[in-house]
């Protein structure tokens, strides 16, 4: 199949009933009515020669030709908006489309500077559209990869081949419980290690191997994908779990949660900027790259300069 300009509009109205799950729901979006959108599904069904979805009591479900169909008008989709940027870049100007894709959990970071980032970068490009996407820790490095993104910011979970990335700062972690816990107003010298190994444990689902050992709580009573849901399993008060210590100072402060202060019960995660290894990067992915690198760059700057302050009062008070 060569897609014609009919065959780009009826991909684009699949994709908006694939996205709302169902008819009805893509009516806000496409402006068109539900016997509309049936029509234009019944002609890209048999301009295809599969059945992309079934409609029952059941609800909206998509078959798995749909779903190999959706796939792939995604990457045409990212494809064309690949296109248009880079004739905007021979015409002299960063334009099209920009696909960034991001961790939960980041907002409360103070080393994060991704809008500072972002302001840079509609300065440099004020005609480009932006895509800021929340991402699966376990999937955000393939989807860079792959083009779904064009950069990703998160961790290193597993290599993945065909990726440039960039340190950016480093998120530590803490083992918190939440307010009705049994050991939430315990004093640290009274936890035993053995105890504390033995509590009811949330774990993250994309953890590796080499961080589950690390991580050696014997009782695992739920796994999550995302820091949310976890945070929301240790308010509850019957389980313990790692939180980034930046997400969790306000819920502390307040005194909903608390924080266990043993060395052995933290770690550090390193975040990165991630693009995919090529010869041609576009002019947006290089517009990007250095508004994140130049960013950054200035949080370490400022951190410095605030070590210094501190190191010089702390002379002219001695």
């Amino acid at each position: 199949m060569r897609p014609s300009g009919s065959d780009l509009r009826l991909l684009q109205v699949f994709d908006a009933v694939v996205r709302h799950g169902g008819f009805s729901a893509a009516e806000g979006e496409l402006n068109l009515s539900q016997s509309t959108i049936s029509n234009h599904m019944a002609a890209l069904e048999e301009r295809l020669g599969v059945v992309l979805c079934r409609r029952g009591r059941g609800g909206f479900q998509l078959t798995e030709e749909g779903r190999s169909v959706h796939e792939a008008a995604t990457r045409l989709n990212a494809a064309l908006h690949d296109f248009s940027a880079d004739v905007g870049s021979v015409q002299g100007k960063i334009s099209g489309e920009l696909r960034i894709g991001v961790l939960d959990a980041i907002c409360d970071d103070p080393q994060n500077r991704l809008p500072e980032a972002l302001g840079a970068f509609h300065e440099l490009a004020g005609d480009a559209k932006v895509l800021l996407a929340q991402e699966a820790a376990q999937d955000l490095q393939q989807k860079v990869r792959d083009g779904t993104y064009h950069c990703g910011i998160g961790v290193d979970l597993t290599p993945v081949e065909g990726l440039d990335q960039v340190l950016l700062n480093t998120e530590m972690h803490s083992l918190y419980c939440g307010r009705g816990h049994p050991l939430f107003h315990m004093p640290v010298a009274d936890l035993v290690r053995e105890e504390l190994l033995a509590l009811p444990f949330v774990k993250r689902g994309y953890w590796c191997t080499e961080k589950s050992r690390q991580n050696v709580f014997r009782n695992v009573a739920a796994t999550v994908l995302q820091i949310e849901p976890q945070l929301l399993l240790i308010r509850s008060g019957h389980y313990v779990g790692y939180l980034p210590d930046h997400y969790a100072a306000r819920w502390c402060a307040n005194g909903e949660l608390r924080r266990f202060e043993v060395p052995e019960f933290s770690y550090s995660a390193q975040f990165y900027l991630f693009t995919a290894r090529d010869n041609r990067k576009s002019t947006t992915v290089t517009a990007i790259t250095q508004a994140v690198r130049s960013a950054w760059a200035k949080n370490a700057d400022c951190d410095q300069d605030d070590k210094s302050q501190k190191k010089q009062k702390y002379l002219e008070s001695a």
